[in-house]
């Protein structure tokens, strides 16, 4: 961390995976806490990390909540409207490629 306590570097593990000490940029983590009936976050990234990639890293992580979202609770409707979310978040973003 700098003066600021802004992460220069940011590395993760993950043995199962096949991952050991990967640089990233970003990381987004969610907790949930039973008892208080609340989402605990850590939400970290680098000082160096590019707006554009951030842009396309939150579409992602948007994306892959309201899949996981369908998984977890098979509501397909409110699915089905995250993701049109997801499109709307990257139409108006200039995420999309032709």
């Amino acid at each position: 961390m700098d003066e600021n306590r802004i992460p220069e570097k940011l590395y993760w593990t993950a043995p199962d995976g096949g991952v050991e000490n990967m640089e990233t940029k970003a990381m987004l983590l969610s907790v949930w806490d039973s008892n208080n009936q609340e989402a605990l976050r850590i939400d970290l990234w680098t000082k160096d990390m590019p707006l554009d990639e951030m842009k396309v890293f939150f579409h992602q992580t948007l994306t892959a909540m309201a899949n996981t979202f369908q998984r977890a609770t098979n509501d397909d409707k409110m699915s089905a409207t995250m993701l049109d979310f997801c499109d709307y978040f990257a139409e108006k973003l200039d995420l999309k490629r032709n």
